[in-house]
């Protein structure tokens, strides 16, 4: 299986290569180009949060609640902790009548540059600064409004996981006796199944064709938070915002950790999955621009917008002098 997708050249020798599995579906799963193994097996990390915040919508908690558009875009976020995100992470919780201190996300260490600065060079960051906080606000305000316990939302057995689960198993394509379950890094269940899986997903959230109306009223509504307030999504340079920024409601995308990105198209009812083999995220961004550039998705403006994202600067020693280069060379194989 040649799934070489990127290359690092010193002088004209390949030092380095990195690997991808690339799935591109339509909204019925039916596979329509790949590369390397389209039923690559992996957890879906932090890709997968417009669809865990599904039950925020359908369960009727974001309207109970009064949550706006850039709240439910945070509900489905990898933040930067920037001062709009953690205001809309404390509006969640208080317009749910909980706190800071209900949430079971753990800490990141932040950007301070990005955060208040009242948030002292000193001071440690607290679990609303966590990259995870809107997610896990959107789960305990769709516990609080179904009558759930909040104290164990996070355990696989509690209902919200367990709708969590059996909502990713249907949009997926994956029954839920093949998912498998571990912990992610915020604490929650991480569930792993093929790309292509994931692939479809981001088809139905772009484009929800042949599901119930209640559904594909939640999954357009995540959506078009996402695309409308991509800033909420990541923040300042990050590849989520900048390109659903650039692509202008053409691109709905999360990325998740160990090199995940999975995209949805609109109006096209296409979805990709890119998984880079090592892990390395550096790569991801590159290889879903390549992807994008051979599907024809983005106007030749938001190209030439985000072209630091779609290929890697000079290799250089320590001289200053340019020893080498990283390409991005692959060839997606039509399916049928």
């Amino acid at each position: 299986m040649n799934n070489a997708a990127v290359r690092a050249y010193r002088g004209d020798i390949v030092e380095a290569i990195y690997r991808a599995h690339i799935a591109v579906v339509d909204t019925q799963g039916r596979l329509l180009y790949s590369l390397g193994d389209p039923s690559y097996l992996t957890y879906w990390r932090s890709s997968s949060k417009p669809l865990q915040a599904l039950p925020l919508v359908e369960s009727g908690a974001a309207d109970a609640f009064g949550l706006s558009e850039p709240e439910l875009a945070v509900s489905c976020a990898s933040h930067n902790a920037e001062d709009f995100h953690t205001d809309a992470v404390r509006s969640i919780l208080g317009k749910a009548g909980l706190t800071e201190e209900d949430l079971q996300c753990g800490t990141h260490e932040v950007d301070r540059s990005f955060t208040r600065q009242t948030l002292a060079a000193d001071q440690e960051p607290t679990r609303v600064y966590s990259n995870c906080s809107g997610k896990h606000s959107g789960m305990l305000a769709g516990s609080r409004h179904l009558g759930w316990p909040t104290a164990t939302y996070r355990d696989p057995a509690h209902p919200l996981q367990q709708k969590i689960l059996k909502n990713l198993s249907e949009l997926s394509g994956c029954p839920v006796s093949e998912i498998r379950i571990g912990v992610d890094g915020c604490g929650v269940p991480v569930f792993a199944k093929p790309i292509r899986g994931m692939a479809r997903a981001f088809a139905l959230l772009a484009q929800p064709d042949g599901l119930s109306d209640s559904r594909s009223e939640a999954l357009t509504r995540l959506g078009n938070a996402m695309m409308r307030h991509p800033h909420m999504v990541a923040g300042t340079r990050r590849f989520d915002t900048d390109l659903m920024r650039e692509a202008g409601g053409s691109v709905v995308c999360k990325s998740g950790a160990a090199a995940l990105q999975c995209v949805g198209l609109p109006g096209r009812g296409i979805g990709i999955a890119v998984k880079i083999e090592n892990a390395d995220y550096t790569y991801a961004p590159a290889v879903t621009m390549a992807v994008l550039r051979k599907l024809d998705v983005l106007s030749g403006t938001a190209l030439k917008n985000l072209e630091s994202y779609a290929g890697f600067p000079e290799v250089l020693n320590t001289r200053g002098e340019t020893v080498g280069r990283i390409e991005v060379d692959f060839a997606l194989e039509k399916v049928g």
